[in-house]
């Protein structure tokens, strides 16, 4: 046997060891059958191995051990595939002169073939005795066959499950790699793009013709969307390889002039697009309110990515005794029912206008923003308007 095989062979061995009603299963069959020996037995064209066994009449063998392949009568069930049972080799027409109960001794017999669900012939649940038994009737073969069964659905199991485990194992890798990509490329794209966006900032101040102010304000629009989605990229990739969104509390800026900030920054891209700013607060939250600018502006470019065009955009902060409450509204069709709960989900995105395509992370980003100030973020959409509402603990 070669070293292969007995690798194989000790798998096999392994797997019916894992089947939690082996014991009992043999212990059955030899009840059943007044029978002395019962085993599960792993056959092919090359050899007969036992890979479970329940000896009470000093047959020797035990799990790992093998016969002659020759020898045995499994090696015929192995083409034919039928049950043999034989009460008295003696007396049985087809068997008496068999050489396998002269080679063992033995009176009685009862095999019953394993097929896998795929048709693959695995081996035997046998039992033998060295009196005569009374086998061949349809108790005894109904039962055996029930047990065939059923370590055969334990087997398949066992594979499927080791099948879908090394799948996830090669997705998982996979996975890993593409994030890793995405997190070297976003970061390798972030300098380049921090270039024009300065350098097109100069010109707009600038003296310019009209035609290359509207040259300018076109790349100072792309380049700002690009690095809204350049950050959107890198905090998806963070969080997915365990790093999670970092928060940083030291503002430099209130709350209010920060909201003022993304509201320019956008107006600038946008200068068509009418927002209407509405803030109260006492106090100022405990918040990294630079993840709460990325929060707004990706909710901000969703408005008016998706929001009826000339209708004003309303950004709203209040506050509660326990929160501050954050709302984004805009005019326009409402969000479908069927989109509302894969919102918030990465890559997901709904129609969108021609030239403001994105990756379908802006939502998800302010989603994970939201959770980790340990806040919420939800949605509210009907004919009237769609509001996104953040509600961030005071």
């Amino acid at each position: 046997m070669s070293k292969k095989e007995k690798s194989s062979i000790g798998l096999d061995i392994e797997r019916v060891s894992r089947i939690p009603s082996v014991a009992n299963i043999l212990e059955v069959a030899c009840e059943i059958t007044g029978m002395g020996f019962a085993a599960i037995a792993r056959v092919s064209e090359k050899f007969w191995v036992a890979c479970a066994t329940k000896d009470m009449i000093g047959f020797g063998l035990e799990a790992g051990g093998s016969l002659d392949l020759e020898t045995t009568i499994c090696n015929e069930i192995m083409y034919h595939h039928q049950v043999v049972a034989v009460d008295d080799f003696n007396e049985d027409p087809a068997y008496k002169d068999h050489h396998t109960p002269k080679v063992y001794g033995l009176q009685s017999y009862i095999s019953v073939p394993i097929i896998l669900r795929n048709g693959d012939f695995f081996g035997t649940l046998c039992a033998i005795d060295r009196t005569p038994k009374e086998v061949n009737n349809s108790k005894v073969i109904k039962t055996f066959s029930l047990f065939s069964e059923l370590i055969g659905f334990h087997l398949d199991s066992q594979d499927e499950l080791a099948e879908s485990k090394r799948v996830l194992k090669v997705e998982k890798r996979n996975a890993e790699t593409r994030e890793q990509f995405i997190a070297m490329l976003g970061h390798d794209l972030r300098n380049p793009v921090n270039a024009i966006s300065n350098a097109v900032q100069l010109q707009l101040r600038s003296e310019l013709d009209e035609r290359n102010k509207r040259l300018a304000a076109i790349i100072h629009d792309a380049t700002t969307r690009t690095k809204g989605l350049i950050d959107n990229i890198l905090d998806f990739a963070s969080g997915r390889l365990g790093g999670g969104i970092k928060l940083n509390y030291e503002n430099q800026l209130s709350l209010n002039e920060t909201i003022d900030q993304v509201i320019v920054e956008l107006r600038m891209a946008w200068p068509e697009i009418e927002i209407i700013k509405n803030v109260t607060l006492s106090s100022e939250p405990r918040a990294d309110y630079k993840r709460i600018a990325q929060l707004l502006s990706n909710i901000l470019g969703n408005a008016i990515t998706h929001g009826e065009a000339g209708k004003p955009i309303w950004v709203r902060m209040s506050e509660s005794e326990h929160e501050k409450i954050l709302v984004v509204s805009n005019s326009g069709t409402p969000i479908p029912a069927n989109i509302l709960p894969h919102l918030f989900k990465p890559f997901s995105r709904g129609k969108v206008k021609s030239g403001q395509e994105g990756l379908g992370l802006g939502l998800y980003i302010a989603k994970e923003i939201a959770l980790a100030h340990g806040g919420s973020i939800r949605v509210e959409s009907d004919v009237d308007s769609t509001s996104f509402i953040i509600s961030l603990p005071s």
